[in-house]
Formats: C-alpha cells, sequence, structure tokens
C-alpha cells in the first residue's frame, strides 16, 4: 500500500485543539476532529461558521494559531499547500483552478509536470494515463479537449482527475455542486463514492442539507468558528443539522400564502434574444407576470436564462434583442439603460454578485447605496447625508440580519458569503417604488439561516404587491416560492404549471422534467 493511502477506517486527519487568529477575531476555537481514511466527511454550517478556515490548515494556506495537526498518525506544519500536496492531500476549490485557454491533459498536469531534465513531455502516455483514471472512477474526457469549452460538470471532473494524477489520497471540497445541474451532481456523487471505496478520504463542505444527508457517512457541524457536533449521517435528520448550525429551529420551507394577482406588470412577447457569438439563445419566448405573484423559471443552466436576463435588465452590449417585445405595464423596456429599467420601477438581484452587484473593497454602507446615490433621501445639500446614510444602513442591516461590525468602514470582502447576499438582497428589496423585482439564483453558496431570511422577504415583498421574476437552478427553491412556474428549455418557456399543480403532484426534480419531456443526459 502507498505510504499516501491510510487504512480504511484508520484515522488520515487529526486536528487537536485548533485555533486560528486574524488579529483579535477568532476564526476557529479549539477544533479537536478526527478524519476517517476512507471515508466521506462533511462539513456544514452558516457562511462564516470557520469551515473554510479549517480546510485551508489541512490544505497548508494556513498555520494554526494554537494546536496541531496530524497526518495518517504524523504531527506536521505546513508552510505552503505544495507541504500538504506532498503528503497527498488536494483540494478542489468553489472556483475551479483551470486555465480556460489549455486542454484538459495541460490543466491536469500543470505544476507536475514529469520529465528528465531539458527533456520533452511524452503527451501520448500522460493522455493515456488520464484515460486510465477517468474510465476507473467514471470521469469519462476527452485528453486533448479545450477546458474553456467543457460544461461545469466537465471541468470538475478535469479538477478531480488532476488530484488522482497526482496520487492524492485526501481530497478536500468546497461547495463542489453549487454549480452543478441535477444530473451531474448524481455523476459527482457516483465518483465520490467509487473514491471512498478505492481509499479515498474526502472532506466535504456543502450547505446542502439534503445533499449532506445522501453522500456523508460522518457529519461534523460548525457554529461561530467551534465545533458542534460530529455524528453518523444515519443518525442525524435535516431539522437537526439546521438547528445544531443556526443554534435554533430552522423553517426549512417559509410559509407561502395564497397569492391574489393584480394587473399584468411584465408582458413579454415573441421575445427573441441574440448573443455576440450570433447564437439565438432566447426564441419566441412568451410569458407574462402579475402584480402580487412570483413566476418562477425552472430549467437546467444555460437553456436562456442568463440571456433573458441580460436582456430585460438593457445590458445591450452582452447581445441584442432581435424580435418581440418587453412592456413593463405597457411601456416598452427594449432599448433602454440599466439606469432607465431601474427609473422605470425595476428592481434586480443579478447571479453573480460579485461581478454586477458590488464592490467588496468598498464599505458595507457604499454597497448598500450602489445604484441609490441618486436617490434624493440619501443626500443633502450637494453632498450625502451622512447620518441618513448611517440609519438606513443600521435599519436595513437590522431587518435581514447581516451580520457585521462597523457598516461605515468594515469592507464588505469581510463578510461570509451569505451575507453579502442578504445586503444585496436588502438594497435591491427596500428600493422605493418597485413594480418588478428580477432575483436571478438569489440563495446561491448560501447556509440555511440566511436562506430562510431571504426567502421570508421575497415572500413579504410578493404579498406588498410586487410583480417578482425568479430565476434559479434550486427546483426546491422554484416550487416553494413560486405562484406559477415556466420551464425553459433551449431558450423558449415549454410547459407552465401553477402552484396547485406543484403542490398536488410532489414532483420531484426528475419528475419535473419528465412531465415537459426533458429528460437530462
Amino acid at each position: 500500500m502507498s505510504t499516501k493511502h491510510p487504512a480504511r477506517g484508520a484515522t488520515a486527519v487529526r486536528l487537536s485543539a485548533i485555533t486560528k487568529k486574524f488579529g483579535s477575531f477568532e476564526a476557529n476555537s479549539n477544533i479537536s476532529l478526527d478524519i476517517m481514511g476512507g471515508s466521506i466527511h462533511a462539513l456544514v454550517g452558516e457562511n462564516g461558521a470557520g469551515k473554510s478556515t479549517l480546510t485551508k490548515i489541512i490544505y497548508g494556506i494556513y498555520r494554526p494559531t494554537e494546536g496541531d495537526l496530524e497526518i495518517r498518525g504524523k504531527r506536521v506544519r505546513f508552510d505552503s499547500p505544495r507541504d500538504a500536496i506532498r503528503l497527498g492531500i488536494g483540494m478542489v476549490h468553489q472556483h475551479f483552478m483551470l486555465i480556460p485557454e489549455l486542454s484538459v491533459a495541460e490543466n491536469i498536469m500543470l505544476g507536475h509536470e514529469e520529465r528528465p531534465l531539458f527533456g520533452r513531455l511524452n503527451m501520448s502516455q500522460i493522455n493515456e494515463r488520464i484515460r486510465r483514471d477517468a474510465e476507473a472512477y467514471g470521469l469519462g474526457i476527452e485528453p486533448e479537449a479545450t477546458v474553456g469549452n467543457l460544461s461545469v460538470g466537465l471541468q470538475q471532473r478535469v479538477e478531480i482527475l488532476k488530484l488522482l494524477f497526482r496520487d492524492t489520497s485526501i481530497m478536500l471540497f468546497d461547495e463542489p455542486t453549487a454549480l452543478l445541474t441535477p444530473q451531474e451532481t448524481e455523476e459527482f456523487f457516483s465518483t465520490l463514492r467509487k473514491l471512498s471505496r478505492k481509499g479515498k478520504t474526502i472532506l466535504l463542505i456543502t450547505h446542502k442539507l439534503d445533499e449532506v444527508l445522501a453522500i456523508a457517512d460522518t457529519i461534523s457541524v460548525m457554529r461561530k468558528g467551534a465545533l458542534t457536533g460530529t455524528m453518523a449521517a444515519a443518525t442525524v435528520t435535516k431539522p437537526e443539522l439546521a438547528r445544531m448550525m443556526v443554534g435554533r429551529s430552522v423553517l426549512l420551507r417559509v410559509n407561502n400564502p395564497p397569492a391574489n394577482p393584480g394587473e399584468i406588470v411584465l408582458d413579454l412577447r415573441n421575445l427573441s434574444y441574440r448573443t455576440p457569438g450570433n447564437e439565438e439563445s432566447v426564441r419566441n419566448l412568451s410569458l407574462n407576470i402579475r402584480a402580487g405573484e412570483i413566476y418562477g423559471i425552472a430549467g437546467v443552466e444555460g437553456n436562456g436564462q442568463s440571456e433573458l436576463l441580460q436582456a430585460l435588465w438593457g445590458l445591450s452590449a452582452a447581445g441584442t434583442i432581435i424580435r418581440g417585445e418587453a412592456l413593463l405595464q405597457g411601456e416598452p423596456m427594449r432599448g433602454k439603460s440599466p439606469r432607465e429599467i431601474a427609473a422605470m420601477g425595476v428592481s434586480f438581484v443579478p447571479e453573480d454578485r460579485l461581478r454586477h452587484a458590488v464592490i467588496r473593497e468598498f464599505p458595507l454602507t457604499e454597497n448598500l447605496i450602489f445604484g441609490r446615490h441618486h436617490e434624493s433621501a440619501f443626500h443633502r445639500r450637494i453632498g450625502f447625508d451622512g447620518a441618513a446614510l448611517g440609519n438606513f444602513a443600521g435599519r436595513v442591516i437590522a431587518d435581514y440580519d447581516i451580520k457585521c461590525d462597523n457598516p461605515a468602514t468594515q469592507p464588505l470582502s469581510s463578510l461570509s458569503g451569505g451575507n453579502q447576499q442578504k445586503l444585496v438582497t436588502a438594497r435591491e428589496l427596500t428600493r422605493p417604488a418597485i413594480k418588478l423585482l428580477i432575483l436571478a439564483q438569489p440563495t446561491r453558496g448560501v447556509d440555511i439561516g440566511s436562506i430562510e431570511t431571504i426567502h421570508r422577504k421575497i415572500i413579504e415583498a410578493r404579498l406588498e404587491g410586487m410583480a417578482i421574476l425568479l430565476v434559479s437552478s434550486e427546483l426546491d427553491e422554484i416550487v416553494a416560492l413560486s405562484t406559477r412556474i415556466g420551464c425553459i428549455y433551449r431558450g423558449e418557456i415549454r410547459h407552465e404549471f401553477s402552484r396547485d399543480e406543484t403542490e398536488q403532484k410532489r414532483l420531484s426534480e426528475q419528475d419535473f422534467l419528465k412531465e415537459i419531456g426533458l429528460h437530462i443526459t
């Protein structure tokens, strides 16, 4: 047996009284934990609970302030990830570390080129080795394919093959299913089970409790930097896990009273949209949304959802509406800029907050008024009204339970992902005179406590009479919140369900897709 592979059942990783401080802030507090060889061990907790910090200690990115780390029974002290990699530890980050322009094989061997000095790489041998690993673990992929042309699910396979190429035995995964389709998630879980059966040790960070219970052997829960418990997955329920994570009972599905829709607010008539690459990604799409209802768009990502959002938000540089109409209470939206569309009464929470909604280096208060800085409520004479800004920030932060210290000086980057998302949601839902609220992946990468808050605020907005367009890859979220659901496939709404239909049929993700003939392959 390789010295890198611990015997199944032996301790692969042992953390003893680990504490990690950043200045006066204690990210990890006195954590002791054993991760057994050949097991799938899940680490769950709210955003900011300390999960990623602990994982980065195991991977050598951080050194612990106090405590000891043991790998296969030997005490270690890592100066960098390179030290961890030498001991057979590898990590797949939430945002993949791949170079799009290179091939699969080139990405896999990058930094691990096995060749004699001044010798040439034998690419045929490398490709053959990659094919063998891919076949052994059900990771079918072509070594010569360009990574930039691959789907997210296939790119994740490249990351796993990169670990196998380095003979990694302890594998760390950070939010690995955040961007995967349901079918890709099932395939990924199948791969994890094969890896585990072959003696690999898996540490999995995720917010999705259903997935944790489906795949993990053991679950550890963290809250506020401390370990609150470790248990066999078979002995715990989803509500119990949620309570341990948040410190209180959590509504796993918020109360959503029946809708009483009013007049049509958004009316899309045979809308077609062409990308800069000349692809017609939205085709003759028609739907309408009334005041006081939530219209959910369900479907596998890549079927025109992102392009529809670009069209509605006036991002003309990203593509062109070539046919059809988009009307807001009868007024055309086509040809208007994002600022003009916002002035019509449209508010937008984009799917990528870091690219399109915030500036991470700026303070919280400034991020709370981006796109709203011209509102008279925030001004006094020729400048901003500091007192008004402070009062607004304090009120919103309390109402949305955004965990922070000093919003006037604290940079957004210091917040967890869930708190960043709550800030963006708060900013957009508190705009004055909103007629249409567009929500794209509003809870992606968000912990279960923050999901409850965001869902409750969305329903409150509907009850106040807003028309809401919800785009989400999470079918449970679509079903829980929507008044009506439109199923999108290749840029078209192929079928529409009412809330009553979805409740009565109790549709699962696969059942839902089968209802409209969309079988994911």
